[in-house]
């Protein structure tokens, strides 16, 4: 899989990914994540005029995964990072906070943070795999703790969530 930033034409397809993607939470009891809307095509169009918007393609350009991430307290935030069922178990979402964690240390950010569900076995399982560890309640920053607000709004919180870090 080729790693490249995302073009304004990708915008679509991102959500497409993203409902793709979304749809095994149904199977584990989670249908409102599942039936929930990807992020908007100009909140994904501000990822990537921001630099910070990057897709896995297959061998016709096309995405099949993609990451999104914003600076929040001094270190880049996965957003979003959603890999296509069809493209699944590849090591390519691993290959994609890879390729962040490389921006962020030639940009001398010191870690990747993250917000996941605590027992989806392909949320916080997965990314202790990819080198992220809970992180503290005590130790979050104010931007995170705005981002927990947000989440909760949304109804994230129904089930357990936390944040994570990997340092880079």
């Amino acid at each position: 899989m080729r790693i490249r930033e995302v073009r304004t034409e990708d915008l679509p397809l991102l959500q497409d990914v993203e409902r793709a993607a979304g749809r095994c939470f149904r199977d584990i009891g989670m249908p409102e994540i599942a039936d929930d809307e990807p992020l908007p095509l100009d909140e994904l169009a501000r990822y990537q005029r921001a630099g910070l918007a990057w897709v896995a393609v297959d061998e016709a350009d096309v995405p099949v995964a993609y990451l999104v991430a914003e600076h929040v307290d001094g270190n880049l935030h996965v957003e979003q990072v959603s890999v296509h069922p069809d493209s699944a178990r590849r090591g390519i979402g691993r290959s994609l906070l890879d390729h962040l964690a490389g921006r962020a240390a030639a940009h001398g950010v010191p870690a990747l943070t993250l917000t996941t569900f605590t027992d989806v076995p392909w949320n916080a399982p997965y990314y202790v795999r990819c080198g992220f560890r809970p992180l503290d309640d005590d130790l979050l920053g104010p931007g995170q703790l705005d981002i927990r607000a947000r989440e909760a709004a949304h109804g994230l919180d129904r089930w357990p969530r936390l944040f994570m870090r990997r340092p880079v």
